[in-house]
């Protein structure tokens, strides 16, 4: 099975985002193949959410950032191969017998561009085989203790095939002859054509592990540990946002006696940034993929649900209250199958009084505190909510974002601690912008005559 989630937290944690440039697929895109960026796009919309398939995923990348395997193909070979094995019409199927008087004088004066198409295809794809075969017999010692040798021996029973044992033999250094394109176009193209479609899945595999673990090289992230669910733990140290060039780690660990993280902070504390980079490390993980931190051991997730960057939905003259009230109830929804999810709420009902907000965030927060099989991230401003809910609840772990002073400029650490805030600092930062000074000043007024 694969992971529950949606559009609002993919974009939420900018995991393909808007241009693709800036997100978080983008970070680990290092695809030589267009196959391999297609293959890879499809494990990001489709995180795991099995105990076993992760680790198995996890442990393949770790193996090959410890190897340093490097890709061995070219990568042209590929866009030649994609675009002949699209052609799948039997009627340009090359046989022996056409290769007559009248073809071999159009190959005098005019190049005869399907068949090129065609001894392309089949050169590359040649090319592709020889260099699989290379390829297993180089790394099998290395890797036939690890996970991946189950790929490798899947590989290798692909290019056993007698069809395709023959040509792991031809020297495509030499112009084949018309006959042997014939022959080998019947076998790649048609005869075996799911068995290549087959092997260069298994090669695309190769490229995203290459893609992936080079990614975790040079920015040292870690190969997270999945747990089975029911523990219901999360212990993440030193994790931080992968899109910051300076970004501030923290640590954190929840538990079945601590399910929900209540957090609190002033504006422009961080508590938007921290939750992004909570989520994103949550759904990496769920991938099997290195996470920006570390270390890191979490109870694998059902699902994973962010409401942090809520539009309002304009299409149904909704405000953004009411997008915000639709975005809860639809995870209620969600959390009524009794599912193992992780849940992310910033500062829910912002889009209303902070009267209903106060009542509202307490009223949420206090029934999904009976939900011991999931996990909550909760953050607010209104710090009041914190205090009531600390008397309600005994499964809340409250901690805040601090803002220290220094003189009237107040500074943001970035760095967690225990606790609820009691940080306001909104009108300092009003004053220190100088806006009562320019609304106060007198416009001028020329007279004309």
């Amino acid at each position: 099975m694969n992971l529950m989630t949606d559009k609002q937290t993919l974009s939420d944690l900018n995991i393909f985002g808007k241009n693709g440039g800036d997100s978080i697929y983008a970070i680990f895109n290092r695809t030589f193949t267009r196959g391999g960026a297609e293959l890879l796009e499809e494990m990001f919309r489709n995180p795991l959410s099995d105990v076993d398939a992760i680790n198995e995923r996890s442990s393949i990348i770790s193996t090959f950032s410890i190897l340093k395997i490097h890709f061995p193909y070219e990568a042209e070979w590929f866009d030649a191969a994609d675009q002949y094995l699209q052609n799948t019409d039997v009627r340009t199927k090359l046989k022996e017998e056409d290769y007559s008087l009248g073809r071999k004088f159009n190959h005098l004066i005019a190049a005869d561009t399907m068949y090129k198409g065609i001894e392309k295809g089949v050169i590359s794809l040649i090319a592709i085989l020889q260099a699989t075969s290379e390829f297993v017999g180089r790394i099998w010692n290395e890797v036939k203790d690890t996970p991946y040798s189950r790929e490798l021996v899947a590989i290798d029973l692909l290019l056993q095939t007698a069809a395709l044992k023959q040509l792991l033999e031809e020297d495509i250094r030499k112009k084949l002859p018309f006959a042997k394109v014939a022959e080998y176009d019947n076998i790649l193209r048609f005869r075996h054509r799911d068995n290549i479609l087959k092997l260069l899945k298994h090669i695309y595999l190769v490229d995203i592990y290459i893609s992936v673990s080079r990614t975790a090289i040079e920015r040292k992230f870690c190969f997270p540990i999945a747990l089975d669910a029911a523990l219901q733990t999360i212990v993440l140290e030193d994790f931080y946002h992968p899109a910051l060039t300076r970004p501030v780690a923290n640590s954190l660990t929840i538990t079945p006696a601590s399910n929900i993280i209540f957090l609190t902070g002033a504006n422009m504390a961080g508590k938007s940034t921290f939750m992004k980079a909570l989520g994103i490390a949550m759904f990496l993980a769920q991938m099997g993929f290195p996470v920006p931190a570390s270390s890191m051991k979490f109870s694998v997730r059902d699902g994973i649900f962010t409401t942090i960057n809520l539009p309002d939905n304009l299409s149904m003259g909704a405000s953004h209250f009411y997008a915000e009230v639709l975005r809860v109830k639809n995870i209620a929804t969600e959390l009524s199958r009794d599912k193992y999810l992780f849940v992310i709420f910033d500062e829910l009902f912002r889009g209303t009084n902070v009267k209903d907000a106060y009542e509202a965030t307490i009223a949420v927060t206090s029934a999904i505190a009976r939900r011991k099989n999931c996990m909550f991230v909760v953050s607010t401003h209104i710090i009041e909510a914190g205090e009531v809910l600390k008397e309600k609840c005994e499964n809340i772990n409250f901690i805040y974002l601090p803002t220290l002073m220094e003189g009237n400029r107040p500074v943001y650490t970035h760095k967690l601690a225990d606790g609820i805030t009691a940080d306001r600092h909104g009108m300092i930062i009003v004053e220190n912008e100088g806006i009562l000074d320019i609304l106060a000043r007198k416009k001028s007024i020329k007279k004309t005559t």
